[in-house]
């Protein structure tokens, strides 16, 4: 493990390489980015909070359940299309939302976007983005989700709400699982100790890697910025009812809180700790896929992100009853890494690896993964 202490390198471990066609999984991708970005740009993208327990969790605790391989049926054709909310995708990888882009590539989310357009993904994009709505819409061929986080009040969430209808968003994800940032970040903290750059040139002005956000043109995000306590479900039905955009729930891990927002009526759910970054629960965003998709018994669309690395991973949980999932982490690998070749590189991996996995279990169609695909494995 490396002396800055990143969570994941005691699991998942790759090699640096000087081309994007080398690499042999996204972990090649992960080597490489960690040897070209700044220390404390790489510790940005690798930190969890506190220990890293939860990021931890969300690798480990895949380990709990184990594909169970057919034989004897023919999986020479694979179909992995998927309807998500109801359009079709050729795949059911998503790409997550994230942040500050530009702090890993110049092009930043303008790169991840052309990627996502030549392999037709879907893409949702961070309010904290540092490449603008239109902009990234423009460059993805097609709209984009957009990703909420309430900022300057109820008025600079409308006016964000109002850019990313003007865009043509069809689906808006409300973020909910940062209430406060009561955590410490602390691979982050260290990596910055170990960065020997100025950082003032990225950050004065506004405490954000990558500079302002632009999102965020014309709200005065100072007072409540991506944090907001008083996020409630009052808060929820407030959104439902201003925008005709489909609005999704990213961050539930409880079947308390899933049949809460069924209840609601919303439009689904995304299955989430944040990547690890969020709350310290130590908690597997695999098994919380599994509670709450106990209660959800389809009657929402369900998606899941944190901690998918592998095409087993994605079996997995869609045999748990995800209708897709939202891969973060290795996208940005890539990105950091060789940019929009990098981005394409690491899609194609893990829609070869989810191929290669449906062919051993024997489930030649989305359709055809269910709970008998998956065993729970016993320590």
């Amino acid at each position: 493990m490396s002396g800055l202490g990143y969570a994941e390198e005691a699991i998942d471990a790759g090699e640096a390489l000087a081309t994007p066609a080398d690499a042999l999984d996204v972990f090649d991708l992960k080597a490489t980015a960690k040897s070209v970005l700044p220390p404390a740009h790489y510790g940005y993208l690798a930190t969890g909070t506190n220990n890293d327990a939860t990021l931890r969790a969300n690798r480990t605790a895949f380990e709990h359940y184990y594909l169970r391989s057919r034989r004897l049926i023919d999986v020479w054709e694979v179909d992995m299309r998927v309807n998500i909310l109801g359009q079709e995708w050729p795949t059911p990888i998503v790409l997550a939302p994230a942040g500050s882009q530009r702090a890993y590539h110049d092009e930043g989310e303008l790169a991840t976007a052309r990627a996502a357009r030549k392999h037709n993904h879907l893409q949702i994009l961070s309010t904290v983005s540092s490449t603008a709505i239109e902009q990234v819409a423009e460059a993805r061929g097609a709209p984009v989700w957009f990703q909420l986080y309430p900022a300057g009040g109820w008025e600079g969430t409308r006016k964000m709400l109002r850019r990313a209808e003007a865009a043509g968003c069809p689906a808006v994800v409300l973020t909910v699982d940062l209430p406060v940032d009561a955590y410490a970040r602390l691979t982050l903290e260290r990596a910055r100790r170990r960065d020997p750059r100025d950082c003032d040139s990225c950050h004065a002005g506004t405490g954000s890697v990558a500079g302002p956000k632009p999102m965020f043109a014309g709200i005065d995000a100072t007072a409540r910025t991506r944090t907001e306590p008083r996020l409630t479900w009052a808060f929820l039905e407030q959104l439902q009812n201003e925008t005709p955009m489909k609005v999704l729930v990213k961050g539930i891990v409880t079947a308390e809180d899933a049949e809460r927002c069924i209840a609601s009526g919303v439009d689904g759910i995304i299955v989430s700790n944040h990547g690890g970054r969020a709350d310290d629960s130590g908690r597997g965003a695999i098994d919380s896929l599994a509670e709450v998709a106990s209660v959800a018994q389809g009657r929402v669309t369900l998606l899941m992100d944190s901690g998918i690395r592998r095409g087993t991973d994605m079996v997995k949980a869609l045999a748990l009853g995800a209708d897709a999932v939202c891969v973060g982490r290795p996208y940005l690998w890539g990105l950091a890494s060789f940019g929009q070749s990098g981005v394409e590189r690491a899609l194609e991996l893990l829609q070869n690896e989810l191929q290669i996995a449906m062919q051993f279990a024997g489930t030649p169609s989305l359709g055809d993964i269910g709970p008998n695909a998956i065993g729970i494995a016993v320590n």
